[in-house]
């Protein structure tokens, strides 16, 4: 594939944080990256991870913004070698346990993170609010930092993802749902995720708790992530990144779809 490697001063992204965490600063935005639509050290998930289960939510139109996302040309998920190589030894290990990985989303492109930006300037459009995010005014996405400009789904070695229990051929509860805006997403909620104690201490504005199994059952998730390469994210309990990215300045532009 031919390489197009531009300088940008600024690119789309979104994240989910704290209802605390303020918006990137100015100078954040402004600051100089690389973007190309090189693929060539991607692979599609499930040639290397071929146990995994794909429920590409921004392919779909049950996502919080309520449509199939632009660059999600087919339902499946890309990430680069390295990522998916240390994902498959996640995969393993919970395969061991009973579990498989259920895969929501990996690599991001540009013009999907192009889609959130336009999607969060529009205030009027509160389709899937009931679902993704009851308690956050629509019009306070930007200065809650919902939305950001920068996705590091897009440096291609991030990947969303749950557990899918074999014994039950149901998806594990993990007391919430992927992409909530809100306190309940966060891995310390109900429990400190670096000892994997459970303390029942949620700080929900709408009072929503979780149980001891529901907060182990992220930390199942968690502890494998960890133990094989991956860091995790503040704000969300899917959420992981691993540790040596090999492109940690690079967004890529490229669709989704078969490589």
């Amino acid at each position: 594939m031919r390489n197009l490697l531009i300088a940008f001063g600024v690119i789309s992204g979104i994240f989910f944080a704290s209802c605390t965490q303020k918006s990137t600063s100015k100078s954040a935005e402004e600051e100089a990256y690389v973007a190309t639509e090189d693929a060539s050290n991607f692979v599609v998930i499930t040639e290397v991870v071929p146990d995994a289960i794909l429920e590409i939510r921004y392919y779909s139109t049950y996502n919080f913004v309520g449509a199939r996302i632009d660059g999600y040309l087919e339902p499946t998920a890309l990430l680069t070698r390295q990522a998916a190589d240390s994902l498959k030894v996640v995969s393993d290990e919970l395969k061991a346990q009973g579990y498989r990985l259920k895969i929501y989303d990996a690599y991001r492109p540009q013009m999907g993170v192009d889609h959130f930006m336009r999607w969060g300037n529009d205030i009027n459009d509160t389709l899937m609010k009931p679902y993704f995010y009851p308690d956050v005014p629509r019009d306070s996405l930007f200065d809650l930092g919902y939305i950001a400009r920068r996705s590091g789904h897009s440096r291609g070695s991030t990947v969303d993802l749950t557990l899918f229990d074999m014994n039950t051929e149901k998806e594990v509860d993990m007391g919430g749902t992927f992409d909530w805006f809100g306190y309940e997403s966060h891995p310390d909620f109900g429990g400190n995720p670096e000892t994997g104690e459970y303390t029942g201490i949620c700080n929900s504005p709408s009072g929503r708790t979780i149980t001891a199994e529901q907060f182990e059952n992220r930390m199942i998730l968690r502890r494998a992530m960890l133990r094989h390469g991956f860091k995790p994210y503040d704000e969300e309990w899917w959420h992981f990144t691993l540790i040596n990215e090999p492109y940690p300045d690079t967004y890529f532009t490229f669709p989704v779809k078969q490589l």
